[in-house]
């Protein structure tokens, strides 16, 4: 039976934190992710866990800390947002390449300069090649939901990676929406004991983590990381399998939101898609067969399923939240259309890259992408592919 509540995505996300119950949380407070850790100092604080709640001085101490724990045997867990990402930007390579499963609530707002403590996916973006699973979760309720199988991904024999799961800082982050939790011992059955094979407090086999690793080996051991991603995608779909048996909800890689019979389709993540949906029931109410693809999964990438997934559409949009200020469009661009490319599925593609420190993205904005691609459907140009949504002037 599962618990009805209305909570923000920070509260939601902290309550996931609750019932997985860690060994260990470390966490330097930043907007708009400051809630998380302070919400679950009070459960701390109550004795609701039993995890040692870390207090450290900068983010880069906090994953250091995390690092840490992991390494020793234990489950740690952590959030933060934007600079304090940028901050343990050293730490957040080190834990994937020593291959120490910690989890991270990251709220997604834009990275200075200039100050900026807006939504944006510049965060995000930054750290995508760092070796971590990366979800998406366009509310609160896939925040939570997220969370909860996590550890399971992360801590998978076959994979062994860090995993952060993103939501949008202030859009799902601070707004409260109904919720559904699940009961405290349906989770901790879930989640499980976490039992690593190695780690540095067994007494049992000696070991040293975080060598030097010059030409004779770290090739091969990138190769290995590159390698758990690849197994990280039938985890994430078996996780989600045992997650449906549990709650009823169900969740893939990505979420195809009436693309069976679309011509026209955008491709986004996070907060968006509620938007997109908005406006694809609006058209469709008008005989425009409008569709989107929602990615949740963004590392590891499923470039086949979605080229495949759009191979039927007659023009695509992708919205990029970050700009890779390259002159080529934005990071989910690059991956969608080289996965086609490569999967030789051939579609008139476009990016956009919108919202850009919190920039206001309506529904207005939206329905003007599909304007755009029906446009380009009806004339078969495309003009210039790289193109701006809600820019003034």
């Amino acid at each position: 039976m599962s618990i009805r509540e209305r909570l923000s995505g920070n509260e939601a996300a902290a309550i996931a934190m609750k019932q997985i119950n860690p060994d260990v949380v470390a966490a330097f407070p930043i907007t708009p992710s400051t809630e998380i850790p302070q919400y679950f100092s009070t459960f701390v604080s109550n004795g609701t866990v039993d995890t040692e709640f870390v207090a450290v001085e900068s983010e880069h101490s906090a994953m250091s800390a995390c690092i840490g724990a992991e390494a020793a045997g234990g489950r740690a867990m952590t959030a933060t947002s934007a600079n304090g990402l940028s901050f343990m930007w050293e730490m957040i390579y080190i834990a994937s390449s020593m291959r120490l499963p910690i989890v991270m609530s990251l709220v997604n707002r834009a990275v200075s300069g200039p100050l900026n403590i807006h939504n944006d996916h510049s965060d995000a973006m930054g750290v995508r090649d760092a070796g971590w699973i990366m979800l998406f979760s366009e509310n609160n309720q896939e925040a939570y939901d997220n969370l909860i199988m996590a550890h399971r991904i992360a801590e998978h024999k076959d994979v062994l990676l860090p995993l952060m799961v993103c939501q949008d800082g202030f859009i799902t982050s601070h707004s409260i929406e109904n919720i559904e939790l699940i009961e405290d011992d349906l989770v901790k059955n879930f989640v499980g004991k976490y039992e690593p094979e190695h780690y540095l407090l067994n007494s049992k086999e000696p070991i040293s983590m975080g060598p030097l690793d010059l030409q004779a080996y770290l090739f091969e051991h990138k190769k290995q990381q590159s390698q758990a991603m690849v197994n990280a995608k039938k985890v994430i779909l078996d996780v989600a399998k045992d997650f449906e048996k549990m709650t009823g909800r169900s969740y893939t890689f990505f979420e195809e939101y009436k693309l069976d019979d679309a011509e026209i389709a955008i491709v986004c993540m996070n907060s968006t898609a509620g938007t997109t949906k908005y406006v694809v029931d609006e058209l469709r109410a008008r005989g425009v067969k409008a569709g989107l693809l929602k990615v949740r999964m963004f590392r590891p990438f499923p470039a086949e399923e979605i080229a495949k997934a759009l191979s039927h559409i007659k023009a695509v949009a992708v919205l990029d939240k970050a700009d890779s200020l390259n002159a080529c469009g934005g990071a989910l661009f690059s991956d969608v259309t080289s996965g086609m490319q490569v999967n030789k599925v051939m579609v008139p593609t476009i990016n956009y890259i919108y919202g850009i420190g919190g920039r206001d993205t309506k529904s207005t904005d939206i329905e003007s992408v599909f304007n755009d691609l029906e446009k380009i459907v009806k004339t078969g140009n495309i003009d210039n592919p790289y193109r701006y949504l809600g820019l003034r002037g």
